[in-house]
């Protein structure tokens, strides 16, 4: 086990405790660390009058990765006080290095997340690599945890409660020239030589080094939580935070919880409090499912888990986006950042380059914030090459439309520019809606013919949703996910159908939260509780930004498509009520100046006073759990419909999907998993209910019965 952690003592007396666990690419605090870790601190014990100090390293490419979630979402209530002894076993050994009575010096190669940041913390002097690759910081909230580690008590001990609290509440990572200046570490080393030789230095500079906390008559930076201006801060911050979660999220809670209260007490004690807090979270329910989405799936989706196998990675070298609105601008940034040369076309010279000079504005913010310097801006833009003519795509081996939600559009501008890039270049179509295998019919290899549809706005919304066609060859869908990862983004891969994945799932929240204003239900209730759920906007504020004139294009269109194959268009309770906003009240939303929001100049939106009096019911006011339920449930059943029609073919796609791209309740793990966590058995019942109140879509399709019958999960 202690081969886990080498141990080498120099010439000078100094002990290296090499961090290397065997058959693993990254280091973590798993159950063979632990062992190796407590011999180690033994011997340094047993031998301190022989040694001068110590510096703690990696063998790998990173420093240290934290946690073992393999572990962590295992550990459920029964476990829980085992774990919490673990756990203080776990944090006696960093604490007995740090009194040891010689120094210790963090040597950071790579990476120090969660647990290695931890680690570091425990050490009295922290060098790391100037490499941009070398990220610190505590991202456990992020998984709905809190830093366990120590994390809580040594950060707030170290930079005072105000300025610990983003790093601990929003997870905030830093490199290492942000970390120096931040006075997170003390030096910074150009390669591996100069870290372990300005670690030496140290070590033999300050032969009696101490924790400054562990000096008498320390005091916290900025005050303890008595002190009047912490109090001031305090005395809101609750708020604030339960502002942004809305109680859905434990974790920022009750880190707020323990840095304050950690604050307070002598060491010893606040890292008691902070193991309390930290195993409560550690067994609930909500970090099962945030560890579950946002790391396992997340990693099997960009493992290439939906990639066809066979292919060769294959790298885009210069993208045409047609269309140079929001969408084809953003893609065009996107792609211009990660290196590929673009040829972004409008109608006309003027709005390609309105096109471009969105990539201009977004590049000038990142220079201004100091991400990015001028010469690298400058570069990025010299990638988009703009133009109004089809023979300036020539070259392209991939072609991405992002006109109107048009048929014939679409078709007219797809097959010019195939006739000019020719057989080998895939064409791809960023519809939101419209099915691929009818788009495809415009080109001559059908086979070459994909859906990529991004979200709004593309530079910040992280996924890209595939679509494949009935002629999409595996080929192509291979093209395309490799493209979606080369742009940085998340792919998810999905059958074609009538708003696919997230179109259609989206489409149920909208609509019952229209129509539940339509049965008069209030409209703040149904914004307000839709928040409650974890929706990070109301399905009223959403339909604006979206715009009711578009939601009725869309209609309009799906009724044409559904009438050409003789199907009906089955008619929703929102529909009537979209109608009325219209054609009625002449408020089609945000960008017209009102929807359900009036959006007063220079002033905060508010909800439009008169549908209070339009449509508001004093007999129709449900109970806010109803709210809420509905507007989830309608969201996880459409879900289970596209799995039971072969849409999606994944979990992880569906999770991961449902979170990033259309803002599913994020506590929950994602629309599946909602399920899961609910127990498929209760979800059923509770389903059944809401059908008999409500209406029949929320009847539990065939799929669902079938999971509840065997007693299966997603």
């Amino acid at each position: 086990m202690t081969e886990a952690i080498r141990y080498e003592k120099g010439q000078d007396q100094i002990v290296v405790l090499t961090i290397d666990m065997p058959g693993q690419s990254a280091n973590t605090m798993n159950a063979v660390y632990r062992v190796a870790m407590a011999a180690r601190v033994t011997q340094l014990v047993a031998e301190k009058d022989s040694i001068a100090g110590v510096i703690i390293t990696s063998a790998k490419k990173t420093f240290f990765a934290g946690g073992d979630l393999n572990e962590l979402i295992k550990v459920g209530k029964p476990e829980a006080k085992a774990f919490y002894d673990m756990v203080l076993t776990l944090k006696g050994q960093l604490r007995t290095l740090e009194t040891l009575g010689k120094p210790v010096v963090a040597a950071i190669n790579g990476a120090a997340l969660g647990g290695g940041w931890e680690i570091c913390l425990a050490c009295h002097h922290r060098v790391a690599l100037d490499n941009s690759s070398v990220q610190l910081g505590l991202p456990e909230v992020t998984l709905g945890l809190l830093p366990g580690g120590g994390g809580v008590v040594r950060m707030v001990r170290m930079l005072g409660i105000e300025k610990a609290l983003p790093y601990l509440l929003e997870g905030k990572k830093v490199r290492p020239q942000q970390a120096l200046q931040a006075g997170l570490i003390d030096e910074l080393a150009a390669d591996h030589d100069e870290l372990l030789a300005k670690s030496r230095a140290w070590i033999l500079a300050n032969p009696a080094a101490v924790q400054r906390w562990d000096v008498k008559g320390y005091q916290i930076p900025g005050g303890t939580p008595s002190s009047p201006k912490v109090a001031q801060m305090l005395a809101i911050a609750p708020s604030i935070l339960r502002t942004k979660t809305q109680g859905t999220l434990p974790a920022p809670e009750k880190i707020l919880c323990a840095a304050v209260e950690g604050a307070q007490v002598d060491f010893d004690t606040a890292h008691l409090i902070e193991t309390r807090y930290f195993t409560e979270l550690t067994t609930g329910q909500v970090s099962k499912n945030l560890i579950g989405t946002f790391w396992f799936q997340l990693n099997e989706i960009n493992a290439g888990g939906s990639r066809p196998q066979g292919f060769a990675p294959y790298v885009t070298r210069r993208v045409g986006v047609l269309g140079a609105g929001m969408m084809g601008a953003g893609i065009a940034f996107v792609s211009a950042s990660a290196g590929i040369d673009v040829v972004l076309k409008d109608i006309n010279l003027a709005a390609a380059q309105k096109g471009k000079a969105h990539s201009a504005t977004l590049l000038d913010k990142k220079v201004s914030r100091g991400q990015l310097s001028p010469e690298q801006r400058d570069a990025v833009l010299a990638r988009i090459h703009t133009t109004e003519n089809d023979a300036d795509l020539a070259g392209c081996d991939l072609i991405i439309e992002a006109v109107f939600e048009d048929r014939d559009l679409k078709a007219k501008v797809s097959a010019a520019a195939q006739k000019v890039v020719g057989a080998d270049a895939v064409i791809a179509s960023n519809t939101s809606t419209l099915p691929i295998s009818g788009l495809a019919t415009a080109v001559p290899d059908q086979s070459k013919f994909i859906g990529l549809h991004f979200f709004s706005p593309v530079e910040k919304m992280p996924l890209v949703e595939i679509i494949k066609g009935t002629n999409t060859s595996d080929e192509t869908l291979a093209r395309g996910f490799d493209f979606v990862l080369q742009i940085k983004k998340t792919p998810i891969v999905v059958n074609d159908s009538r708003g696919f994945f997230t179109s259609r799932v989206f489409g149920t929240f909208t609509n019952e939260g229209i129509a539940m204003l339509g049965e008069g239900v209030s409209a703040p209730m149904i914004e307000t509780e839709a928040r409650k759920a974890g929706m990070p906007v109301g399905p009223l504020a959403i339909s604006d930004e979206v715009s009711l004139s578009l939601m009725s294009h869309i209609r309009q269109q799906t009724a044409k498509d559904l009438q050409a194959e003789g199907k009906p268009l089955i008619e929703h309770p929102a529909f009537a009520v979209i109608d009325l906003l219209l054609n009625e009240y002449k408020r089609p939303g945000k960008a017209a100046g009102g929807g359900f929001y009036d959006y007063p100049a220079g002033g905060q939106k508010h909800l439009w006073p008169e549908l209070k009096t339009r449509f508001e019911k004093a007999d129709g006011q449900i109970s806010p759990k109803d709210v809420r339920d509905r507007l989830l449930f309608v969201q996880a059943i459409e879900t289970v419909r596209c799995v039971e029609e072969g849409v999606l073919t994944s979990t992880a796609d569906a999770n991961v999907g449902s979170i990033f791209g259309i803002g599913f309740a994020a506590w929950t793990g994602g629309a599946l998993q909602f399920i899961n966590q609910y127990g498929v058995k209760d979800f059923v019942a509770r389903a059944q209910y809401l059908a008999e109140q409500y209406g029949e879509r929320f009847m539990p399709p065939a799929l669902l019965l079938e999971k509840a019958a065997k007693g299966q999960a997603f």
